[in-house]
């Protein structure tokens, strides 16, 4: 078998888990990171990087893939070239398809099928209950066994707490990390957006805030008494990231993502942007949006993920009380934080680096991931922080083009995506 040897030259290579920001090489041979520095030997593909920041491969944490079951929204093959695209070599997939990710079996069919169809990494977050129905835990351990990185029900909330108290203790033993899509169910049932005066303007139900924070507290205290590990998905509000850091500080195993639409919009902007701007949890207030940046830079918050969310136009261009919740993300959520959070000083780059890599490795567990080191999985993104370019819908590899940012005028762009050594997207060549 012959083994590849590449060259990614003259770069500004950023591994922020060590620390290591420097311009240098990297030397990748098959699929591993051989070597990191100076006077590397030339490689049968050498990568021109200079100008450019080279990074550990970006990893999505909350992708949508609609596969099985919703593949007119997204499949395997798009959803993993949108993550390509977007600059992302790992993906963990939601289980909310049809039918629910729910059973080893059809976990060990998706991870078959990923290794045959898709682009980039992806990694199985399977249903802590069965049907993602609130009522029976699904067998944890086959599903671990099956190739399942993460357990959640996201879409809808674990709102019994025995369950809840049940699942945390089973995924302690199991190194098994419970994603909570933190929501109270009876608060938030048949809301349209945050609650307060655009519900009041656009005459619908609004979710209070305190829906997430019920539940963020709740879980914390689970955590506590069964130490295991929750993670809250698409935190949206200041109290509950008030919650989080004292959390942390008292040792406990809570973790948080923040989404790029929560970090940069508001309730006000559904007013503008209207269907596009529908999405769980809702769009919440500049106050929330301020301490979410806040949270993000301290640390309090873990990892940026996209909250990625394909839907037909046909499922999205109605009546905002009956569209679709959510948005496409993965093929603008660099530019849109580069542009709005790194270059603005709001974040450091290193920051939102490690927002993307080592930090989402490490709370999914995904050895091999997160670094630019010798012996490391050769998955590199390479990023022009200065390449100024427009959203543009027709550009989406994803089947998804509900996005609120069409047209947008942003800084900061994936220019090469490597997986496993191999070139899947550039910007000269496309998918590869």
């Amino acid at each position: 078998m012959i083994t590849t040897k590449t060259l990614i030259k003259g770069g500004r290579v950023l591994d922020p888990a060590s620390g290591f920001d420097r311009i240098t090489d990297v030397l990748v041979m098959g699929k591993t990171v051989v070597a990191v520095g100076n006077n590397l030997p030339e490689g049968e593909i050498v990568v021109d990087a200079r100008g450019k920041i080279v990074v550990p491969g970006l990893i999505d944490i909350h992708v949508h893939l609609r596969d099985p079951g919703l593949t007119y929204k997204e499949d395997l093959i798009s959803g993993t070239r949108a993550a390509a695209h977007g600059g992302f070599t790992s993906i963990a997939c939601m289980p909310n398809t049809i039918p629910v990710l729910d059973t080893s079996e059809q976990v060990r069919n998706l991870v078959k099928r990923a290794r045959q169809e898709a682009l980039v990494n992806v990694f199985p977050v399977a249903a802590v209950t069965q049907g993602s129905e609130g009522r029976i835990l699904t067998d944890f351990q086959a599903l671990r066994d099956a190739g399942a990185v993460a357990l959640s029900d996201d879409g809808k909330v674990i709102q019994n707490s025995e369950l809840m108290y049940r699942a945390l203790l089973k995924g302690k033993d199991l190194g098994l990390p419970i994603s909570q899509h933190a929501e109270d169910s009876y608060l938030s049932a048949n809301t349209v957006v945050n609650e307060g005066t655009v519900s009041a303007k656009l005459g619908v139900k609004g979710d209070p805030a305190i829906s997430e924070g019920l539940i963020v507290g709740r879980d914390i205290e689970l955590a506590a008494c069964t130490e295991g590990h929750v993670h809250i998905g698409h935190i949206s509000t200041a109290r509950a990231v008030a919650m989080v850091r004292q959390a942390k500080a008292m040792g406990i195993r809570v973790t948080a993502e923040v989404t790029p639409h929560h970090l940069l919009l508001t309730e006000e902007d559904v007013l503008k942007i209207g269907v596009n701007g529908k999405m769980r949890p809702p769009l919440r207030k500049r106050e929330d949006v301020e301490e979410l940046r806040r949270a993000l830079a301290d640390g309090t918050i873990d990892v940026i993920a996209s909250d990625h969310a394909p839907h037909a136009l046909s499922e999205k261009e109605i009546d905002i009380t009956y569209a679709a919740n959510g948005i496409v993300g993965l093929e603008t959520a660099v530019g849109l934080i580069l542009t709005f959070l790194v270059h603005p000083g709001l974040l450091k780059l290193a920051d939102a680096i490690a927002a993307w890599t080592y930090k989402p490795a490490q709370i999914f567990n995904l050895y091999g991931k997160g670094r630019i080191n010798a012996g490391y999985d050769a998955d590199i993104t390479i990023i022009d922080l200065h390449k100024k370019w427009k959203v543009d819908v027709d550009e989406f590899y994803s089947k998804g083009k509900n996005t609120p940012f069409n047209g947008w005028e942003l800084t900061g762009k994936p220019v090469l995506t490597m997986v496993g050594g191999k070139i899947v997207w550039s910007e000269e060549g496309g998918i590869c």
